[in-house]
């Protein structure tokens, strides 16, 4: 082939498959209009810097990384905490016033950009470390403490803003906000109260601070005593029983005589209100060992129990005094022993525990038996297990099933005319009243029944209770 044809050779003839009539490459060319340099330079503001951000701009400890950080209104705290140069010990605020310096001697002009309302890491929290330290020390005034817990509350908008940005601009180990924020909160609150200890666990103040509304709210733990009480009166409930009537309402009613409680006192309230007025405490709970009856006694070592005063403006109580105090005021009614500070797994122990318990028992029974064989019948209870149907007479707040509860041992039988006294070790949870009278035959075997008589129970002690 010629050279000279292929270089007069037109490549649009192919260029559209053929079609080279109706092809003209420049046909969608468009005249170019010049773009004024104003308004290339608005365009790029809107759109470039944003795109320059995240391309263009290393991150910290670069010094274009650092003069960016400044130009966004980072504050000194803020500054310190992203710089990626901070010295071990030295405060956050003065690493950043050393980096803006040294950024400041670089460029004098420096400063951040014109609309800049707060620090984007912070929303400008680190300022206000003053404010919430007061408001802490405010929140905390009168209550007696050393251990205390700290809690922040974020939005998650701002929790997740800050860490996109700390995660792009931010040096290599930066710390997260929220901690770094509550390390700050805690060294201004120590400088007011010093003295506290700051911890992770078990604190006797919870502080929790809100970043949206700048509200602390301080949430006083409980404290816990342990002890254990001997009921020497019958007819005193463990706990404060509200009236039938007025159901505890203030002020009572006629049928209660204002109290509004259907007993006039409790083992709760003889042993708590003197501890609230020691403590300061606005309310108690009372956490026993099982519960006896309100027509029996307590007696031997007692029943552990644990009192939980709640919200105390005191802890430090000079527990031999309170007991003295307690015993004094509750004098032939109940008496208290080995108190001493408890917690709040204490109290889960003692609910959980399932100890035996010793009681001594009294009751008539119409037999017609000789003593000897009254002895006998009763004693071969010793070892039984018993299958016990829940008593009609805690029916209404009770499951209705049987259970199984062993009798571990039966001494000291005493037969006086038609009454008959005895000493009863059992599994905990056992109705022992039943084990006497069989709750018309729900209890089985039952002395009813082995002496072929209908009993009643005149009298029921619990003698000891086998715990610690």
């Amino acid at each position: 082939m010629d050279p000279d044809s292929e270089e007069d050779d037109d490549w649009t003839k192919y260029a559209d498959t053929g079609y080279s009539s109706s092809y003209d490459p420049w046909a969608d060319m468009v005249p170019a209009t010049e773009i004024e340099e104003e308004e290339f330079d608005d365009e790029f503001d809107e759109f470039g810097d944003n795109e320059s951000t995240n391309r263009d701009i290393p991150r910290c400890p670069a010094p274009s990384g650092i003069e960016h950080a400044i130009r966004i209104g980072t504050c000194n705290h803020c500054l310190g905490r992203v710089a990626g140069v901070r010295i071990a010990g030295d405060p956050l605020q003065l690493v950043g016033e050393r980096v803006r310096k040294q950024a400041l001697e670089r460029d004098s002009d420096l400063k951040p950009d014109v609309g800049i309302d707060c620090c984007p890491f912070c929303e400008d929290l680190f300022l206000e470390l003053d404010l919430i330290a007061g408001r802490i020390v405010t929140a905390v005034d009168g209550v007696e403490f050393s251990k205390v817990q700290l809690g922040i509350h974020f939005s998650k908008d701002h929790v997740a803003a800050e860490e996109v940005l700390r995660s792009t601009l931010a040096g290599t180990g930066s710390r997260p906000l929220k901690t770094t924020l509550s390390d700050a909160v805690q060294s201004a609150v120590t400088e007011r109260l010093p003295g506290i200890v700051w911890v992770k666990e078990r604190p006797e103040v919870m502080l929790l601070f809100d970043t949206l509304t700048l509200g602390v709210n301080a949430d006083v733990r409980a404290l816990f005593l342990y002890g254990r009480y001997r009921k020497l009166e019958r007819g005193i409930p463990q706990t404060r029983w509200p009236c039938r009537s007025c159901r505890g309402r203030d002020g009572g009613c006629e049928s209660c005589n204002g109290t509004g409680q259907q007993y006039p006192c409790s083992i709760q309230s003889l042993v708590c209100e003197p501890m609230i007025e020691s403590s300061g405490a606005i309310s108690d709970s009372f956490h026993g060992m099982g519960r006896e009856d309100i027509d029996v006694r307590c007696l031997g070592d007692g029943r552990p129990f644990v009192a939980e005063l709640k919200s105390p403006l005191r802890r430090t109580l000079d527990l031999e005094k309170l007991m003295k105090d307690i015993n004094k005021a509750a004098k032939n009614q109940i008496e208290i022993h080995g108190l001493r500070l408890s917690n709040r797994a204490e109290v889960s122990r003692i609910k959980e525990t399932k100890a035996e318990k010793s009681y001594t028992i009294r009751f008539t029974g119409d037999h017609g038996l000789t003593d000897e064989e009254v002895t006998t019948r009763i004693q071969s209870l010793s070892g039984q297990v018993l299958e016990q149907q829940t008593p009609q007479r805690v029916a209404h707040r009770r499951a209705d099933k049987i259970r199984n509860r062993k009798v571990v041992s039966i001494e000291n039988i005493l037969i006086t005319d038609d009454e008959i006294q005895f000493d009863v070790r059992c599994e905990s949870g056992t109705y022992v009243k039943e084990l006497i009278h069989s709750d018309e035959g729900r209890t089985n075997p039952s002395v009813a029944a082995l002496l072929e008589a209908d009993c009643e129970v005149i009298l029921l002690d619990v003698k000891d209770i086998h715990a610690d």
